[in-house]
């Protein structure tokens, strides 16, 4: 292949699309189906894996010259690879974000944005009701580089401005909240981000951008876990880091680059693959999850639901303004304490208890003891999480059977 083939990207990040791509003003599901794409000498109709550690050079000079970034090609897939890059380029279009980094894992773009974004002495403002695993890294690993962390309520503004100290570098949050579907205001929290000179970071795994535009609203990153909703069956793990290019593109990708959580060529295809379907399956799931949390709300062996889709729930309102639909995670509270939980869930015949989400098939689990074990009991009390809690993750299946499968479990 010639060396000045500009359907390859040299050492750097993937743009949302070529500047030349017709599918840049294309709507959202053309984009999900078929922008990122660049066809090889083969024709393919659906994208390749480019299972290859390595790539060829026309020459010495050639080599030198892709090492350099003087001229385009790839130079090793530990961070260019055109499996990757296509995944990276469509998911950044549909976050409408100007570069996006393909990382191993959902925790793993939290780390590396980090570690490119923050320095010893740089304090984060986060939001107490975060995954119990963000919370350890947080706790156990970035301030063993002096990296401090201040924990607030996610829908308190008043305390975020408070939380602020001259050294204050990232507001972290994810939104809605694992498990309890607390929201925040993107908007106004970006507004306190800019104030302080902030950089403001929002995980959307729970809505993706098929529900909420982050960036759109004032977020400077969005992280993802690509293991969840974008794959939506369970299939293989990865994350992603979507922003603009000075921070993305610039920052994050050299320290992909030179750490090397990378994704692997045969997860971004599946991703890909996923990123198809979005739209469908989150509009199913929102529906599904919208019947069930109503029905929760009926039964007497429940003492409370949270899902943002019902009226009742505190940031409703909201949720109908920076969303498009409620999401498919809904949790609730059983009667009888963590004894009676347990039962439940172990009564449950269709639904699945493993502490993964976003899959076509539903799936449940006790988050106290399971996503959310490491952090200590006053972190959980804090955050809400109490030991009748149970959350479910709607799949795809007949809402009428999963209803069912939840009656015959509370009924004992």
């Amino acid at each position: 292949m010639s060396r000045n083939n500009k359907s390859h990207n040299g050492p750097q990040p993937s743009a949302a699309a070529e500047p030349d791509d017709p599918l840049q003003a294309a709507g959202f599901d053309t984009r999900a189906t078929r922008l990122g794409q660049q066809r090889s000498a083969e024709h393919e109709h659906s994208e390749p894996i480019f299972a290859t550690s390595s790539y060829m050079f026309d020459s010495a000079a050639h080599a030198a010259a892709v090492f350099g970034g003087e001229v385009s090609g790839n130079v090793y897939s530990r961070f260019t690879n055109p499996t990757v890059r296509a995944f990276e380029r469509r998911l950044a279009s549909l976050e409408g974000g100007e570069c996006c980094v393909a990382t191993a894992s959902g925790m793993s773009a939290i780390l590396l944005t980090a570690i490119a974004l923050l320095e010893a002495g740089d304090h984060i403002v986060a939001s107490r009701s975060l995954f119990g695993s963000t919370i350890s890294l947080f706790d156990n690993y970035l301030k063993k580089f002096n990296v401090t962390v201040d924990y607030v309520a996610l829908a308190d503004n008043a305390a975020w401005r408070a939380a602020i100290r001259p050294n204050t570098k990232m507001l972290f949050v994810e939104t809605p909240s694992n498990p309890l579907t607390e929201l925040c205001d993107i908007k106004a929290l970006a507004e306190i981000a800019r104030d302080c000179g902030a950089l403001f970071v929002v995980d959307n795994c729970f809505c993706t951008p098929a529900l909420q535009k982050p960036l759109a609203l004032g977020a400077d990153i969005v992280i993802h876990s690509a293991t969840k909703y974008l794959d939506g069956h369970g299939r293989a793990v990865g994350g992603a880091v979507v922003g603009a290019k000075d921070t993305v593109g610039e920052k994050v990708f050299a320290a992909l680059r030179t750490t090397g959580p990378s994704m692997s060529p045969f997860n971004a295809w599946v991703f890909s693959r996923g990123l198809e379907t979005l739209s469908l399956r989150m509009r199913a799931h929102c529906a599904a999850a919208a019947t069930i949390a109503e029905w929760l709300g009926t039964q007497s062996a429940v003492e409370k639901v949270y899902y943002p889709g019902l009226a009742h729930h505190p940031q409703h309102a909201l949720a109908r303004r920076q969303q498009s639909g409620a999401g498919g995670i809904v949790s609730f509270e059983v009667a009888g304490g963590r004894r009676a939980a347990w039962r439940m869930v172990d009564r449950l015949k269709i639904m699945t208890i493993t502490a993964n989400l976003g899959d076509v098939k539903t799936t449940v689990t006790h988050p106290a003891s399971t996503t959310h074990h490491r952090i200590s009991p006053e972190q959980r009390a804090a955050a809400g999480i109490r030991d009748n809690l149970v959350r479910i993750s709607v799949g795809l299946e007949t809402v009428a059977d999963l209803i069912g499968d939840l009656q015959q479990a509370l009924q004992a």
